[in-house]
């Protein structure tokens, strides 16, 4: 397997665990397990090089595959590695996910590593200037709170500034953490309640009682975020509610897979629900599921894949990119 391409990615994870099972597995084992744990498309990558053999990585016996690894196997960290985590500490937004003592400590460890890469060696020639401000406190403080509540499934009291300039402040109970590359910024998936949800002299749990609404705040327009002594009781099918916010026509794309055009789709359009299907040898079609808050971004970078990718519907998206490309030509 190639370095950084797997080694570091979702396939590499994903083969750990298959490789680490002592378990003979069938071939339908491992399609489940690949997407329990990966995308629905890491199939297309991975169960061709399984079969073939181009990764002798089990022994087939019949329809069963034995792991060739055994149970004391251990994979220790090698300096490719730690130098890899090194360039990663350099990031401003590892620190986002990280306490500052576990910053120290890391730093302490791979102190006489060199990184594998310093962050003034990329020239991101796509990306909007106006970063979210990482190291800001403010900023971190509410990313942080925002974090923990996602996590414990806990309402936040948040004070924010809409893109009209508007003030809002509302109670919300974080449910995803979303990154977007082509803005460089974080963007939260919040649950509004409907209507008041309790009140805010009791301790006592929050039901929810399926009037949510989604919202999705830009985390550097929060001014300011609180814990609140409430938690989420019920379930809530967050997938279901995105699902819900989704255009009823997905995009539909066909990936000619040329210098690596499908491998980068892949890596490109990973925060989206997607169904890819391989159509002949080098031919894919790729099913994007999105909403119109997201429209723009993705218009934008579709049109980074040129002619590697075709719009094949839907027709609002169609016309979308044909304006763009009509007022690029006419400047």
């Amino acid at each position: 397997m190639e370095v950084f391409s797997e080694i570091y990615s979702c396939y590499y994870q994903v083969l750990r665990h298959l490789l680490c099972s002592q378990d003979a597995l069938t071939m339908q084992d491992i399609r489940r397990r690949i997407c329990d744990e990966g995308f629905e498309e890491s199939l297309l990558s991975i169960i061709p090089r399984l079969e073939d053999g181009t990764w002798n990585l089990f022994e087939k016996d019949g329809k069963l595959y034995h792991s060739r690894l055994s149970s004391s196997f251990i994979t220790p960290v090698s300096s490719l590695e730690k130098s890899y985590l090194k360039a990663l500490l350099s990031d401003p937004r590892i620190g986002l996910f990280l306490e500052q003592d576990q910053l120290e400590t890391l730093d302490k460890m791979l102190a006489s590593v060199a990184p594998l890469w310093r962050p003034e060696q990329f020239y991101y020639f796509d990306r909007f200037a106006d970063s979210d401000p990482y190291e800001d406190e403010n900023y971190r403080h509410c990313f942080r709170t925002l974090l923990q509540a996602q996590k414990q499934k806990q309402y936040v009291d948040i004070d924010y500034t809409a893109p009209n300039g508007n003030r809002v402040h509302h109670h919300y109970i974080p449910a995803r953490l979303e990154y977007s590359v082509k803005n460089d910024k974080f963007r939260i998936l919040a649950l509004k309640p409907c209507r008041p949800a309790f009140d805010s002299d009791s301790h006592h749990e929050a039901k929810a009682d399926g009037r949510m609404k989604l919202e999705i705040l830009n985390v550097s327009r929060i001014q300011s975020v609180k814990l609140m002594p409430k938690t989420l009781s019920s379930p809530v099918d967050l997938d279901a509610m995105i699902q819900r916010s989704y255009y009823k026509e997905p995009l539909k794309l066909r990936i000619v897979n040329k210098r690596n055009a499908l491998e980068r789709a892949m890596l490109h359009f990973a925060n989206y629900e997607k169904n890819t299907t391989k159509i002949d040898e080098d031919t894919y079609e790729c099913v994007i599921y999105y909403n119109r808050n997201m429209e723009t971004e993705l218009l934008i970078e579709v049109m980074s894949f040129g002619p590697m990718l075709t719009v094949l519907e839907n027709e609002r998206f169609l016309n979308s990119l044909k304006a763009r490309l009509q007022r690029q030509v006419s400047t």
